[in-house]
């Protein structure tokens, strides 16, 4: 029997596995994973609410941490709700329009928290190393533009993903081994050349974590260069504690982001639960822990939450 082209169009549904040789246990593995989507979608709703609501937060540190807080609510959005039907009822069909769609938002979403890491960076550069032309350098129209080339830069190098994955051939299985659709496993269902998709892939891969990684390592030394010159022990605490968030941060997104492209390019070819896992805790531990960290580590975001928290005392006199 001969095979018309049309068998090896882009499909119209793919499979999502979910975690291999764990799929008995999906039930349990849903609870930590629906505690991380409540924490996710609570904290950063709330950073966002008191951002936009608290004027004394209106600086440009709070500005760039609302970009934070909105790039993890879309990729906890894009992604969660579908593991959790995977999890709960087995719903491991996704449309190929949907499987396209959450491949975008998950990598540009990515690339775009990534620019933002590093606009923080350049944020804590200028307060520390240039504290009194800080109000000067980041104003409210240079913040808008770094937001701006954030989400270009995001958009421009992910949006070839979805087409590079449709126009190949795919005449074998349509199941992913993942809970969600991300590019180089979709890729790799493909009975076509992927030379290309490979190396677009690494390419970015390499210009988002090599280069903003190397950027942000720049400023810390220079803030840790500056603050060593400080006079006095107190004024170095201080200036130390205000980056401290922020290096928890970068350490939580790029630590397992790092070990799922390592184990993506040079691990087994088949998916184990542990490879599988690790990916999921790159799109999910960032969102969830990120507005407890800046919570805690904040001391204005503590007080407006203390404050909207703690209720008014009426005078009876």
């Amino acid at each position: 029997m001969i095979l018309s082209n049309t068998s090896y169009l882009f499909p119209h549904t793919f499979f999502l596995a979910g975690i291999p040789g764990l799929t008995a246990v999906h039930i349990w593995i849903s609870l930590p994973f629906c505690f991380m989507f409540f924490l996710s979608v609570t904290g950063n709703g709330v950073l966002l609410f008191l951002i936009r609501t608290e004027r004394c937060l209106h600086q440009p540190m709070f500005f760039f941490l609302a970009m934070l807080s909105f790039v993890d609510l879309v990729l906890s959005l894009s992604t969660l709700p579908k593991m959790l039907a995977i999890f709960w009822f087995g719903a491991t069909a996704i449309s190929s329009h949907s499987c396209l769609s959450q491949m975008f938002f998950i990598h540009a979403f990515s690339a775009m928290e990534s620019g933002v890491l590093v606009a923080m960076a350049l944020d804590r550069f200028v307060a520390i190393c240039n504290p009194l032309r800080y109000a000067t350098i980041l104003t409210p129209v240079v913040v808008a533009k770094i937001g701006g080339l954030v989400v270009l830069r995001g958009v421009g190098l992910t949006i070839s993903f979805p087409s590079l994955a449709h126009r190949l051939p795919y005449c074998g299985s349509h199941t992913i081994a993942y809970t969600y659709c991300e590019h180089m496993a979709v890729v790799k269902l493909a009975c076509g050349n992927t030379t290309v998709d490979n190396l677009y892939a690494f390419a970015v891969a390499i210009f988002l974590g090599v280069g903003d990684v190397a950027f942000i390592a720049y400023t810390y030394g220079q803030i840790v260069r500056t603050v060593m010159n400080f006079p006095s022990s107190e004024a170095r605490a201080k200036a130390g504690s205000t980056c401290t968030a922020h290096v928890c941060v970068i350490l939580f997104f790029y630590g397992p982001g790092f070990l799922s492209v390592v184990m993506q390019r040079f691990g087994p070819p088949t998916a184990s639960a542990a490879k599988v896992i690790l990916a999921n805790l790159y799109l999910l531990f960032p969102p969830a822990l990120d507005p407890i960290i800046y919570g805690v580590k904040t001391k204005q975001i503590r007080e407006r939450l203390f404050k909207i928290l703690t209720p008014k005392r009426i005078d009876p006199t």
